[in-house]
């Protein structure tokens, strides 16, 4: 799934409010231009990624049911 499928997904399952497809998104866009980009630009934008990612923590704990 390219990234603009991907997009398309989220959007017609309403995932804009499910921030791990937003990350989803964000690393298969990274993906697509990691031939256009330094390797240290690309390492540079994989941990600001995964950051955001750590930084999501354990949000859903409680409501497993109604987020997945």
């Amino acid at each position: 799934m390219d990234s603009q499928q991907l997009a398309a997904y989220i959007e017609a399952t309403d995932g804009i409010s499910k921030p791990w497809l937003l990350i989803q998104l964000r690393l298969q866009k990274l993906k697509e231009r990691r031939s256009q980009l330094s390797p240290e630009e690309y390492m540079a934008q994989m941990q600001e990624i995964q950051q955001d990612l750590l930084e999501l923590g354990e949000w859903w704990l409680g409501i497993e049911d109604e987020v997945f």
